[in-house]
């Protein structure tokens, strides 16, 4: 057994004693209130990178929510790896339904119950006390190494793409590994190829200049949620593909060795619809669903509202109907083309005689998607294997991870995605958990990547 794999057995319970106390810190992105409290956990994070041996360690502003950096940097012709993580988490509500206090986390049947257990401070301690691990029995990493850990992702990460740009110098490396990510299951790892983008316009409507007796006027005038009802329906056509003039213009196709990757991965089609409560299937034809969840563009409408909301009937002819609209975007679509494209459906389809207004969002991410031959990749690849005694699966991802376009953007360098998290383990729901199965087998998957990339990675000239 190495060195630092004794060190990290020695220390186990120091170190979920660490985690512990790092995830009773409520470090809540979107609550104005929580903003010290978010602050706090950058300190605490900044605190135990300088304790584990890293250098140059920082909270650093970003006009936001702070980020963190740390680096250790001596080892020359060796690769530069930049670890991501966030140490901010969503809120809690509904409160009521938590078994235990969401930021009083408690261990049961091998598993850390508390907000942010997984998504994302589990997963960012592990490659942190890894590299302690190796610091402290070794005296040295086998490469270089940077920590960038950001206090704003679960809010989209507004202030990023300008942190970033003006820090490239600090933060340029060879490759980022992400810890924001998971596992299949406890049996079968992934390795995740892409996420999707996002773009999104807000859409209102308006008619008369409050509501109306809907027996005198109605069948007078335009009713807004009629009309909005109208334009939402007009961007699909009957079988799911949407149908705004221009939308699909960047989508990359699939080739067929992404199509025959995607086809080996297992679906259960009962069990799939009978873990999320629907009916059946639909989608964007000539696709199967994983292709549609992870490869193909989406529109749809997270909200609408108008009119009487109450209980019983209320006859009026409403003044005003809103609603909210998302685009999951892939590679190559632009989000700003996307919106501007939205935009200029609603203005054609609308009609004369209420007032029709679409506003872009300013929440927007670009899609991303790394190279099937990354060495990266290849090389996490084979330490899953390792691990996990087979082949991971290579799939996308539905959701958005706005900060692995940015880093392609700004660095020039390819995102591996590298978590031990599972689906299942209520990441944004209450009662999060995570397993300490996973926690340990990541720590022992970080060391050996760490050191497969000293030997393997190509390194590119001294920063």
């Amino acid at each position: 057994m190495a060195g630092w794999e004794n060190y990290l057995d020695q220390n186990q319970d120091r170190f979920l004693d660490e985690l512990l106390e790092f995830l009773c810190l409520p470090s809540i992105s979107s609550l104005p209130e929580h903003a010290g409290d978010v602050e706090g956990a950058a300190e605490w994070c900044a605190s135990r990178l300088q304790a584990a041996g890293l250098e140059s360690v920082r909270v650093m502003p970003t006009g936001g929510h702070p980020a963190v950096y740390g680096e250790w940097l001596h080892a020359p012709g060796k690769p530069t790896v930049l670890i991501y993580g966030h140490f901010d988490t969503q809120p809690v509500d509904p409160l009521e339904l938590w078994e235990t206090p969401p930021f009083e986390p408690v261990v049961r049947n091998g598993r850390i119950y508390a907000r942010g257990a997984t998504d994302d401070k589990g997963n960012l301690f592990i490659p942190l006390i890894v590299a302690e691990a190796m610091l402290k029995s070794r005296g040295a990493l086998p490469l270089n190494l940077k920590f960038l850990l950001e206090g704003q992702e679960e809010i989209g990460s507004p202030q990023m793409p300008e942190f970033m740009a003006a820090h490239k110098d600090l933060l340029a490396c060879d490759l980022i590994l992400s810890a924001d990510g998971g596992q299949w299951d406890e049996e079968q790892p992934i390795l995740t190829m892409g996420t999707r983008g996002l773009a999104a316009v807000f859409l209102e409507v308006r008619g008369p200049g409050h509501d109306l007796h809907s027996g005198i006027y109605g069948g007078t005038i335009h009713n807004p949620i009629h009309v909005l009802s109208a334009i939402i329906a007009s961007m699909h056509d009957p079988e799911g593909r949407i149908a705004v003039e221009g939308f699909y213009d960047q989508v990359r196709d699939l080739t067929r060795e992404e199509k025959e990757r995607l086809a080996s991965v297992p679906f259960d089609q009962e069990a799939y619809l009978k873990e999320i409560g629907a009916r059946g299937l639909f989608g964007e034809p000539g696709f199967s669903t994983y292709e549609r969840a992870w490869t193909r563009p989406t529109l749809e409408i997270n909200g609408i509202w108008g009119g009487f909301q109450g209980e019983g009937l209320k006859t009026v002819l409403p003044s005003l109907a809103q609603a909210k609209i998302s685009c999951r975007l892939v590679a190559d679509q632009d989000p700003a083309r996307i919106t501007d494209l939205l935009l200029a459906h609603v203005e054609k389809v609308a009609p004369q005689g209420v007032e029709v207004k679409a506003v872009k969002a300013q929440t927007g991410a670009s899609p991303y998607l790394i190279p099937s031959g990354d060495p990266g990749l290849e090389i996490a690849a084979s330490v899953l294997k390792e691990i996990y005694g087979r082949e991971p699966f290579r799939i996308g991802t539905g959701g958005t991870v706005p900060v692995n376009a940015l880093f392609l953007e700004s660095l020039g360098a390819y995102t591996v995605t590298f978590g031990f998290g599972q689906d299942d383990e209520r990441q944004h729901s209450p009662n999060e958990f995570f397993r300490l199965s996973n926690f340990k087998r990541g720590q022992r998957a970080y060391g050996l990547l760490l050191d497969r990339l000293a030997e393997k990675y190509p390194a590119r000239p001294a920063w």
